[in-house]
């Protein structure tokens, strides 16, 4: 009789994220395995009309490299599953030959706005967002498909179907296109509680339903060709379609029930309230897509988050994160006198104006760099204060929220800030990455060896608001609504 594989096993998580790919190792209890993380950052191409993109089979080798480091520090864990997250909303044609015919337009590519404002005078945006839980916006794949058809006639004409970055990756490896219900539910065209492609929408853009993925959570086996004889140890191993990043940070840092909503600074920032239901009412303001086939996830988005402070830190030449975050400590709420709308790399939630950018008012010869990145830091937790208010109307009662991602994680500063905004407690995540965590989290499910809202919630502290700064804040926060009333409010 042969011998059962004693060693221990593991789920293999890929973390597609929007300025890095990671890969790591969960036991069976989803714990990370020490020494097995890697990661490989890179940057996404912008362009002065708003572009936003990355290359397609750029991200599929770094997706590889990746998953080769991780392998090679293995130890004694055999990998069981594989498991993969990516951000939500991209979009990448593939021609005849399944090769990319345009690059992967992310969800911080700007371009499309016209199509969106086109769009919403041809459609009932409400209904849409109604149905699909999104708004008419450049984010989104149908105002991504008129642009294309409009402005790069030639790539589009040469695109037969259209995928996501995760798409691509396992048709690659496998040599077939499927989409998760995860990813599926954040393009824009997906009615989420139907589980099925919007027909109806489809019908009023330049596009096919046959030009689309089949919807499936089913598992993909057997690696093909170089990846089989690459990965011998993953060839017939179950890999997951890739769901969406957001609902995978949730997912992970243990933010999955409603009482429970996850706060997340990364490159860009979310707050988001994921649940268990056969069906959801979408109410205005808050997008809503789907972790799997039985989960929703509802919130707000930010699309200025670490990349808003990055970019101030570069620009504006501040010192080293530990000084600057001194420099940060020692000054008083809202007391630069500034108000900033962070809106340079545009705005979804709470607003969606797809023509925003940013706006510091108040300036002086006595403004310093370090006031205005201040300033920068109570602007975005001021458009979390907004989405907060929305997810309370639609579910109300004491909630903990928890912090997540590398932008509150890695600054106390910020995160008090955003404590002392809100008005309530904030917990810090014990999980250094929560969305990789989620989606072998969710594998682990699939696998029946858990259930995800049974799973483990590692915490830190809890930061609580003080009242007196909150009172602060909240002046400052009605000076940034008048502003951004001024400049920037389109309706709904």
């Amino acid at each position: 009789m042969p011998q059962r594989d004693a060693s221990p096993w593991a789920v293999l998580a890929v973390d597609v994220g929007s300025s890095s790919v990671r890969a790591g190792l969960y036991d069976a209890a989803g714990s990370p395995v020490e020494g097995s993380e890697s990661r490989l950052d890179y940057d996404l191409r912008y362009t002065p009309d708003g572009g936003a993109t990355a290359d397609a089979d750029a991200l599929t080798e770094l997706a590889a490299r990746a998953i080769d480091s991780t392998l090679s520090r293995a130890g004694g864990y055999r990998v069981r599953a594989v498991a993969s997250c990516t951000f939500w909303h991209s979009l990448l044609g593939l021609d005849g030959s399944g090769r990319p015919a345009t690059p992967v337009l992310t969800w911080a590519d700007r371009r499309a706005a016209g199509a969106a404002a086109r769009l919403r005078g041809a459609l009932d945006e409400r209904e849409v967002h109604r149905r699909t839980g999104c708004v008419l916006h450049s984010s989104y794949w149908p105002a991504k498909l008129l642009w294309l058809s409009e402005e790069r006639p030639e790539d589009f004409g040469r695109s037969r179907r259209w995928v996501s970055p995760g798409e691509y990756l396992y048709l690659r490896l496998f040599g077939e296109l499927r989409v998760g219900t995860s990813m599926a539910s954040a393009t824009g065209l997906f009615l989420q509680n139907e589980k099925a492609w919007d027909r109806q929408l489809i019908g009023a853009l330049p596009l096919e339903e046959g030009q689309l993925s089949p919807v499936s959570d089913e598992p993909f086996r057997g690696l093909r060709g170089e990846w089989a004889g690459r990965w011998p140890q993953l060839r017939e191993v179950p890999w997951f379609p890739a769901a969406g990043d957001g609902a995978c940070s949730n997912v992970g840092c243990g933010a999955t029930v409603p009482g429970r909503p996850a706060l997340m600074v990364g490159t860009s920032g979310a707050m988001r309230v994921l649940w268990r239901a056969g069906s959801a009412g979408i109410p205005p303001g808050l997008w809503c897509y789907r972790a799997d086939g039985r989960r929703f996830v509802m919130g707000g988005a930010l699309s200025n988050g670490g990349n808003l402070v990055e970019w101030l830190r570069r620009t504006l030449r501040l010192p080293g994160p530990e000084e600057t975050e001194r420099l940060l400590a020692r000054m008083e709420p809202d007391g630069h006198g500034l108000t900033f709308l962070p809106l340079l790399a545009g705005e979804r939630g709470p607003g969606w104006s797809d023509r925003a950018n940013g706006v510091i008012a108040g300036l002086s010869m006595s403004s310093t760099p370090a006031d205005i990145l201040r300033a920068a830091m109570e602007a975005v937790a001021y458009r979390f204060a907004a989405i907060a208010d929305l997810l309370e109307e639609a579910f109300p009662g004491r909630k903990e929220v928890i912090a997540t991602g590398g932008g509150l994680l890695g600054s106390r500063v910020w995160a008090g800030i955003t404590a002392d905004v809100l008005g309530t407690g904030l917990t810090l995540s014990g999980v250094r990455e929560a969305s990789s965590r989620g989606a072998a989290l969710l594998a682990l499910e699939a696998l029946g060896e858990l259930e995800v809202e049974d799973a483990e919630i590692p915490r830190q502290e809890t930061l609580e608001p003080d009242a007196s700064r909150h009172e602060a804040y909240r002046r400052a926060l009605e000076r940034q609504l008048e502003l951004y009333e001024r400049l920037v409010a389109r309706p709904l």
